[in-house]
């Protein structure tokens, strides 16, 4: 199963509607009936992410069956773990003997309550310690770990993160992951602008609920909220993190170039060459170790890859496929690009 085999019909060939289509609320009612399908059990979770800050997650079996593994699994940005991807993921990997844990960052979801301190993408730390505490919490070897988006870009960070955390990883997945911000917010503004329209809303409610719940921290007023990505995003660094600027911000989180080049894990990488967000010659340029394998497609848009009016989703098999070979030593024997 490589990226070669997805080929979806004439009509379902646009970038922006592969995009569209990836996270509606279509394939979320798909994700739902899925999930539940399998038969799993769900139970909520509250995480330790060290230094008292707290996330939460969901944690899916299907009982009276051996675990194959355990399957970690981040959402893109303004995702959650009941986004559709995520529940498709989870549904997929359940299916071939998994359990799944689906991990919110900070902010995501009905977690805004917990941490005071405002979500920004450069919170690798407390994830990383929120992947160590699940770890222990359910101690199902061997442990893959998988994301969307900014999760990818997440998960392939806490996977550079792994060995010195004593996290044991098996194998990493990661489908349009965010590599370059700085390209990423310039594709953006380039772009249609309901992309940036888009999490723009998104982030505007997330950041409205941090002030309702904590106004003696977070005073800023609708005018600040009102502003376009970049000056908002400037806003973020300058009052929340110690980067200073915006460009160091980016940096701070960019896996482009050859900072992927020391990965210790295994890696499976899967992008779209028509992209809409995330420019695929920053694929193109990277440089990876031997134990990592990139697959680009000419088609899916940004985590689309839908396959069907069925909504069938060729990400999340793909995942899932990569990480079942993952865990039985039964993986593709070449590496590099295809």
């Amino acid at each position: 199963m490589t990226a070669a085999g997805f080929r979806p019909p004439r009509w379902l060939r646009n970038p922006h509607l592969q995009t569209a289509l990836g996270s509606s609320n279509l394939r979320r009612r798909r994700g739902e009936r899925d999930l539940l399908a399998t038969g799993a059990i769900t139970t909520g979770h509250l995480v330790d992410g060290g230094d008292g800050v707290r996330l939460t997650g969901l944690h899916s079996v299907v009982p009276d069956r051996p675990s194959r593994g355990l399957a970690l699994l981040l959402h893109g940005w303004e995702g959650s773990v009941d986004s559709s991807y995520m529940r498709l993921t989870a549904a997929q990997l359940l299916a071939r003997g998994f359990e799944v844990f689906r991990l919110n960052f900070r902010d995501h979801d009905d977690s805004h309550h917990l941490n005071e301190e405002i979500f920004h993408s450069c919170r690798i730390d407390e994830v990383v310690h929120a992947a160590v505490d699940v770890a222990r919490r359910f101690a199902r070897r061997p442990l893959v770990l998988a994301g969307y988006s900014l999760g990818g870009n997440f998960a392939l960070r806490l996977a550079l993160r792994a060995p010195a955390a004593g996290l044991p990883l098996a194998h990493v997945a990661a489908v349009c992951p965010v590599l370059d911000p700085a390209r990423t917010m310039d594709a953006m503004e380039r772009g249609l602008p309901v992309y940036a329209w888009h999490f723009e809303h998104k982030w505007r409610r997330s950041l409205q609920r941090k002030r309702a719940l904590f106004p003696q921290r977070h005073d800023f007023d609708d005018r600040v909220l009102g502003q376009r990505m970049r000056p908002l995003t400037q806003w973020l660094v300058e009052r929340h993190t110690d980067f200073g600027t915006l460009e160091r911000y980016f940096d701070g989180y960019a896996i482009a170039g050859d900072r992927l080049a020391a990965l210790q894990v295994p890696a499976s990488i899967l992008t779209a060459a028509d992209d809409p967000v995330i420019p695929v010659a920053d694929f193109h340029a990277l440089r990876l170790p031997a134990t990592a394998r990139l697959e680009v497609s000419p088609l899916g848009g940004h985590c689309g890859f839908v396959e069907n009016a069925r909504f069938d989703g060729f990400a999340e098999r793909w995942i899932a496929q990569r990480l079942a070979d993952a865990v039985e030593g039964g993986g593709p024997e070449a590496t590099g690009r295809l």
